[in-house]
């Protein structure tokens, strides 16, 4: 790791007394002899030009209603200089959240009991969206494992025919893509996303995008935003944010990005509490990460690398049968434990034995039985202990598996 992360990132601060004074999500749901490596909140500190403009709102009482002022121009910036990706600013809508934005989206574009295809496994709200809160159909086109060769890492990728046969059906009129895919931390390329958007212009099926880890693509891969694969007038929208990449979830800002077709639509039958949902402190905070946070962001980065690899190398020391494969992009690890006979979800176990809470893997989908995700976006000594804890709840010592 970078020594230069550590110091902008301030590790050395990163301790859990300090932690445990949050009373977000992550730090007040268990009680204090836990650890959570649950939800996804990383644990640094705020970003200093986020921070800055946050602390000048506050000064001069700026807490009104969100006015979405330089929000597009910031995001087509960050766009245009870290994915090469020509974003037309009139083509962005900022709404509360980004699952507000996936279920608004749904909404515009198919019709109640409308067969919507997701790809497990995958963010546990995708399920309640389509079911609970639009009432479409749920319709499931797992993931599949792609081998690598030559020393590459295994992949999940899409499985092509499956999506085929899918999309060809009558009653589906909408997929919704995660990519960065969460929770397997893949990156899908610019030829997988082309031929999906192939694969959908040819059947009618529109795209919704949750790109909402996008900012948080790790080394040696490469993002490409779903839009800079399809052309103007696809049936297509984009939903982002800048709370996963620069740790601001509970501001409430995210963005939908449309296509000439779509935008126009989106707006005009959205209703206005979704498009006046983003909170303007949110607003405030995404201009300024996407203006002069990317700094902050290398420096996560970094750390998270390094944190990946550490999760490997303990894995592989010390619980030899899981199955893990270092993600592309995100700080959450996706671990297959099915070989330690912990049940379909060993969460409920690690949690018992070791102190410790991670997520619980069948909430991602059936296909993710005998798995567990690990929240990685920590300083190193909190990642080392976790992992130590993780042995200790899946029973296994320094032999483990042996």
């Amino acid at each position: 790791m970078d020594p230069r992360s550590a110091a902008l990132l301030d590790l050395d601060a990163v301790t859990l007394p300090w932690l445990r004074e949050r009373s977000s999500a992550k730090w007040a749901y268990f009680p204090d002899d836990v650890l959570p490596a649950w939800v996804a909140e990383m644990d640094f500190p705020l970003a200093e030009p986020v921070a800055r403009a946050l602390h000048q709102a506050i000064d001069r009482s700026d807490i009104g209603y969100r006015s979405e002022r330089g929000l597009a121009d910031a995001l087509a910036h960050y766009a245009g200089t870290q994915w090469d990706w020509e974003l037309d600013p009139r083509l962005v809508q900022s709404v509360g959240d980004v699952l507000a934005g996936v279920a608004a989206a749904i909404e515009a574009f198919t019709a109640p009991g409308d067969g919507v295809v997701i790809m497990p496994p995958v963010y546990p709200p995708f399920f309640s969206t389509v079911t609970g809160v639009t009432h479409r159909t749920l319709v499931e086109v797992p993931l599949v494992t792609q081998a690598g060769e030559g020393g590459a890492r295994d992949r999940a990728v899409m499985d092509r025919a499956g999506l085929a046969a899918t999309f060809a059906r009558p009653d589906v009129t909408a997929c919704v893509l995660c990519s960065p895919h969460n929770p397997t931390g893949t990156v899908f390329t610019r030829e997988e996303l082309a031929w999906l958007a192939d694969c959908a212009a040819e059947h009618g099926v529109v795209v919704i995008s949750d790109e909402i880890h996008a900012p948080l693509v790790l080394s040696g891969a490469t993002f490409t935003p779903y839009l800079d694969v399809v052309d103007d007038d696809a049936q297509a929208v984009m939903v982002g944010s800048a709370s996963k990449g620069w740790n601001v979830p509970g501001l409430k800002c995210a963005h939908v990005v449309g296509t000439r077709a779509t935008m126009p639509r989106f707006r005009e039958v959205t209703p206005l509490e979704v498009i006046y949902g983003a909170g303007h402190l949110g607003v405030l905070a995404a201009v300024a990460a996407y203006r002069e946070g990317q700094p902050w962001l290398d420096a996560v980065v970094d750390v998270v690398d390094a944190n990946m690899a550490m999760i490997d190398d303990v894995l592989t020391a010390r619980l030899p049968l899981a199955r893990y494969t270092r993600p592309e992009a995100s700080y959450l690890a996706w671990i297959d434990l099915s070989a330690y006979e912990l049940g379909d979800d060993p969460a409920p176990t690690i949690l018992e034995r070791g102190r410790v809470a991670v997520n619980a893997g069948p909430t991602f989908g059936s296909v993710g039985a005998g798995h567990v995700r690990v929240n990685a976006g920590t300083s190193p000594a909190i990642m080392a202990e976790i992992l130590d804890r993780l042995m200790v709840g899946v029973g296994a010592g320094a032999d483990a598996g042996a």
